[in-house]
Formats: C-alpha cells, sequence, structure tokens
C-alpha cells in the first residue's frame, strides 16, 4: 500500500491525478499503475486499470486470479469492474469514496444513474439492428475453438 500511495504523491508532482495502484502475486509486484487521465487525454488511464494493462501484458493473460491489488483510493465504477473481469482475488484500498468526493473526484452520479430504468438515464441508449448484431453472438456459440472468460 505504501507503494500505492508513493506512486499517487509523485504523479500528482508530475501532473497526474492522485492515485496510484500495485498488482502483486505470490509476494512480488507483478505491475504499477497511476492516473494519466489529464496527462494522456484518455478518459480510461486510471491508475488501476494501467496497472491491470501492464500485469496482463507481463504474465500475457486476461486472467489475473490469485493477484491483489493495492490502491491508493477506492475503485471507481470503471476500475471496479476491470477488477472483477480480471479476476483480482483482492482489493486493499487507502481512501474511500468520501475521501475523493471532498476533492472533486466524485463517482456518485454513476452510482445513481445505475440504479434508475434505462429509459431516466441521463446518457441515452438506443437499441438497433438486434437481429444483425446477434450474428456475432450466434457465430460465438458454435465456437468449437473459443477461449472463455
Amino acid at each position: 500500500m505504501r507503494k500505492a500511495i508513493a506512486l499517487a504523491v509523485e504523479n500528482v508532482r508530475n501532473g497526474g491525478g492522485p492515485f496510484g495502484a500495485v498488482i502483486v502475486k505470490d509476494g512480488k509486484i507483478l505491475a504499477t499503475g497511476v492516473n494519466r487521465v489529464t496527462a494522456n487525454n484518455d478518459p480510461t488511464a486510471h491508475a488501476e486499470v494501467s496497472a491491470i494493462r501492464e500485469a496482463c501484458k507481463k504474465l500475457k493473460t486476461f486472467d489475473l486470479s490469485g493477484s491483489v491489488i493495492y490502491t491508493s483510493c477506492e475503485p471507481c465504477p470503471m476500475c471496479l469492474g476491470a477488477i472483477y473481469w480480471s479476476h483480482i482475488s483482492h482489493v486493499y484500498c487507502g481512501c474511500n469514496q468520501n475521501d475523493a468526493d471532498r476533492i472533486g473526484f466524485s463517482d456518485q452520479f454513476i452510482y445513481q444513474e445505475l440504479d434508475k430504468p434505462m429509459e431516466e438515464r441521463e446518457l441515452q441508449q438506443t437499441f438497433i439492428l438486434h437481429d444483425e448484431a446477434l450474428q456475432s453472438f450466434k457465430e460465438w456459440e458454435e465456437k468449437e475453438d473459443k477461449v472463455e472468460y
């Protein structure tokens, strides 16, 4: 956790956001990440996502089962989703949502939006070409050599 915190502090000093993450497996650091959203003009360049990308690339797998992540702050919904999808086994957090809210990093609007019925959400979704879109799903179901995840 101290490494994640140190990365976050250093990143602020280098023009990035105040977030750092470290992924560990079998007692060894696999990967680190820092928030580079504004520095890289990439809204997905959060510390946790960056660390997950690095760890997966290093291990040549999308499955990080058995690893843990230390993050300087409780993960946002996007990062939490990435943590679930990567099968990381445990999350250790420094700061929490309320701490992030106090300095202008609030995720509450996302949680509130997800609680609403789809038709009441601010971001509208319209489903089109459903039958055509199902083609890839049909082919996936029939594919014998698919890699499940």
